[in-house]
């Protein structure tokens, strides 16, 4: 008896884009890019271009080729008109690019349209970036934050692509008769999106519980801060010999580290560093890290690390002040730091105080100008801070224990009743804390002030 041969079903399509993954994974022959740069007239093209094509190469693929054009205002239908649009498809045919990537956001119908015409993937600004964040996410919390980014992302381009979501569909377990495979798709998406926020809440919890011990311990917190590559992680490893991975590229460092560090005057603070802003940062990328960002926001100190050779330093600079003021630390304290100043003659090892906001000049590849920065962090910390003798008993000794634990205590000699003749310098708010937390009266510790 003939038995018939069964055909193979065919595979259901996946979508493009899976969350924690990047290009170079998804996409294994992806491998040349051409890049599209549009000048809307923009006084900033120049130092725009060269961003973008760090950004590329950040990203792990080969620049094939370039277009540029100009326009007075995006074509609705293809970003770049029609006609830029045959010479991009003409361009990435000749130089064999697998993928065109523009310098601009583009819409989900101008990524469908362009995608058409050229008969290539197209990925614009937005997308580079988050495929450069899913490739440097270590730990769960960033590997979350950048899966929401994603999917947020992900929603708006549903349609893009996939030839299976007309298709209807029912029955049991489903929605409803009549479902969409677009709605299904769209359905779960927002799932996952709920699971992540809510596993996230949970991280923030766990780092706002982190925050309020070591406030506790009275362990002031000192955020880096900065335009991605001014050199946060070279200062960062400098400060506290710390050995997280530097590259001379955008967005080498993506996850917190926190490391403990001591100041000149014996004072003992914690160091965070954190992810580097960016031009037209995506507004989605902003709210998926607050998790990480609220460690700016909640930081005693910021320092703000600028690269000192950079023509577009003063837009740079503002880009940073407005993405600290988007996640609310703009009223952080803050010392600029003019990094990298090795490659800049011009400019010497120094710091000054302009008006409210300290600045210094320093080399963190060097550590030449380092000295000033710290002096200068225990300036903005010790503000409130006053020199005093404190005359402590044996019973105090819990007391004599919290003055050392937050480094407090400048010097100490044993007195004749067995107890602590002490030089501390701290807030009055923090030596009355201390004393009411451990059942002593200030008025027969402190002897008196001592003023410089």
């Amino acid at each position: 008896m003939k038995t018939r041969a069964k055909k193979d079903k065919p595979a259901r399509p996946v979508p493009r884009q899976t969350s924690g993954k990047h290009l170079s994974s998804n996409y294994a022959a992806i491998r040349r890019a051409l890049v599209v740069h549009v000048d809307f007239g923009q006084a900033r093209g120049d130092d725009e271009y060269a961003e973008f094509i760090e950004l590329v190469r950040s990203s792990g693929l080969d620049i094939a080729a370039s277009v540029m054009a100009s326009r007075k205002a995006p074509d609705p239908n293809f970003l770049t008109g029609k006609g830029k649009a045959d010479e991009i498809a003409a361009e990435a045919g000749a130089s064999r690019a697998d993928v065109i990537i523009f310098n601009h956001p583009l819409t989900p119908a101008q990524e469908r349209n362009l995608e058409k015409h050229i008969k290539r993937r197209v990925i614009d600004r937005i997308g580079l970036i988050l495929d450069i964040f899913a490739q440097r996410a270590l730990s769960h919390a960033g590997k979350l934050q950048v899966e929401l980014a994603q999917l947020q992302y992900l929603s708006t381009r549903l349609i893009r692509g996939w030839t299976h979501l007309e298709r209807q569909k029912g029955g049991i377990g489903l929605r409803g008769p009549g479902e969409t495979q677009l709605e299904t798709d769209r359905r779960l998406i927002g799932q996952r999106i709920k699971m992540i926020n809510r596993r996230l809440q949970k991280v923030r919890q766990q780092r706002r519980q982190g925050r309020r011990r070591r406030k506790k311990n009275d362990l002031p917190v000192i955020s880096l801060v900065g335009y991605t590559n001014a050199g946060k992680s070279t200062l960062f490893n400098r400060l506290t010999g710390a050995e997280v991975m530097t590259a001379d590229q955008l967005f080498a460092t993506l996850d917190p580290t926190l490391r403990r560090l001591r100041t000149p005057r014996g004072r003992s603070v914690l160091l965070t560093d954190t992810v580097g802003f960016i031009r037209d940062l995506p507004h989605d990328l902003v709210e998926s890290f607050q998790a990480t960002l609220e460690e700016a926001r909640e930081a005693d100190l910021l320092l703000h690390v600028i690269d000192v050779d950079q023509n577009q330093r003063r837009e740079r600079i503002a880009e940073v002040n407005q993405a600290l003021e988007r996640i609310g630390a703009a009223e952080v304290p803050q010392i600029e730091i003019y990094n990298k100043i090795d490659r800049h003659p011009a400019h010497d090892a120094r710091a000054e105080q302009a008006g409210p906001r300290a600045r210094v000049w320093l080399s963190a590849r060097t550590a030449h100008g380092i000295d000033a920065l710290l002096a200068c962090i225990d300036r903005q910390l010790g503000r409130n801070i006053r020199s005093r003798s404190l005359k402590l008993p044996v019973t105090a000794a819990r007391l004599r224990a919290k003055l050392f634990n937050i480094g407090a205590v400048r010097h100490e000699d044993v007195n004749e009743d067995g107890g602590w003749d002490m030089q501390v310098e701290l807030e009055d708010a923090d030596l009355s804390r201390l004393c009411r937390e451990t059942s002593l009266d200030i008025a027969k510790l402190q002897s008196g002030l001592v003023h410089h």
